[in-house]
């Protein structure tokens, strides 16, 4: 049975006539609620350590999480049934806890009585991490020991899983990957998700804004931590192909690839890639992408051949890259969280 393909539009602003405009004004212009949170660090089975961030309405900006916040969030459960219904969103590429989609989508389902966290990819957190390795697009494995955490900590949660961009993808890998053994989880979702890397990383060398403004913008941040990495575990990077990287393919060609265990960048994202396992997902997953999205095309979507009958393909013109701005100037974010909820709520 093929995924279902919904096309219904994301009503974006007439002044935000494009995919460029309406990603880059929705994370920097764009107004929404912000959300607060409280941090756990988790030490990984490897040495290195991740960082939780908890907020839901029985956390205080003084509360320390730990056993005795989670016996008292797991009281609150059995009262409403919102407050049994938990959130884990996974950011996107060099993103965190204070990206604009993760304070929009935090602040509105805990408003209602969700339990939200937003596990931080290694050395996203604001801290170096322990290690020479960091994460990547297809990191399945630290989704699964994110979600497991989560779970160990609130079981009696009814858990939904997102992913923005990078986290979108490398959540559905790991749902691909696991099959029924994540039906534990209510409900997923995969957004604005470059489900074919190959695609979405020549995409982001090509063309003036691409390359001036995006790719710019996290190979700024990227170079800089592994460059730092470098001083602290030296003679494990190629440090002078990570300074002269131009773009994404030759960053995670000299970095990414190597040190994560590929044999380079086109072995990467071909094995990273998360839409080839979207026929395995046994989940009821939402797959929400822009088609004029710039960093994926619309033409290398996936299909609803592509997907498993449990996957919901919502492919609506417009909406740019983890934006979807809607509503007056200056625009506002809610309609993706709104989205979001709808899923959870109906499948559809």
């Amino acid at each position: 049975m093929p995924a279902y393909l919904d096309t219904t539009p994301c009503p974006t602003p007439a002044w935000l006539p494009e995919g460029h405009s309406q990603t880059i004004f929705a994370s920097q212009f764009s107004s929404h609620h912000h959300a607060s949170f409280q941090r756990e660090r988790v030490d990984t089975p490897d040495g290195d350590f991740i960082d939780f961030d908890w907020t839901a309405p029985g956390l205080g900006p003084d509360t320390v999480v730990g056993p005795g916040a989670f016996a008292r969030l797991a009281a609150a459960a059995g009262t409403t049934t919102a407050s049994r219904n938990g959130l884990v969103l996974f950011h996107g590429l060099e993103g965190s806890s204070a990206s604009h989609y993760a304070q929009a989508i935090s602040q509105y389902f805990r408003a209602r009585g969700w339990t939200v966290v937003v596990p931080h990819f290694r050395g996203c957190s604001g801290e170096p991490n322990r290690l020479p390795r960091a994460y990547h697009s297809g990191d399945s494995a630290d989704v699964g020991f994110m979600l497991d955490a989560v779970r160990q900590r609130l079981p009696q949660m009814h858990w939904h899983a997102a992913g923005i961009s990078l986290g979108g993808n490398a959540l559905l890998k790991h749902l691909g990957e696991a099959g029924g053994t994540a039906g534990w989880l209510a409900a997923a979702a995969g957004v604005s998700a470059p489900v074919d890397l190959t695609a979405g990383g020549r995409a982001l060398g090509t063309g003036l804004v691409n390359r001036r403004i995006y790719t710019h913008m996290f190979l700024r941040t990227l170079k800089s931590k592994t460059l730092q990495k470098a001083q602290r575990f030296p003679g494990t990077i190629d440090v002078l192909r990570v300074a002269n990287a131009r773009d994404l393919y030759e960053f995670d060609d000299a970095y990414t690839a190597p040190t994560h265990g590929f044999r380079g960048v086109n072995d990467y994202w071909t094995r990273a890639s998360s839409k080839p396992l979207l026929m395995d997902i046994a989940v009821p997953t939402l797959v929400l992408n822009a088609r004029n999205d710039p960093f994926l095309p619309g033409r290398y979507l996936p299909t609803p051949e592509q997907a498993s009958g449990h996957v919901v393909l919502h492919q609506p013109a417009q909406g740019g890259h983890a934006g979807f701005p809607t509503g007056s100037f200056p625009s506002n974010l809610n309609w993706l969280p709104r989205r979001l909820a709808e899923f959870f709520r109906t499948g559809r």
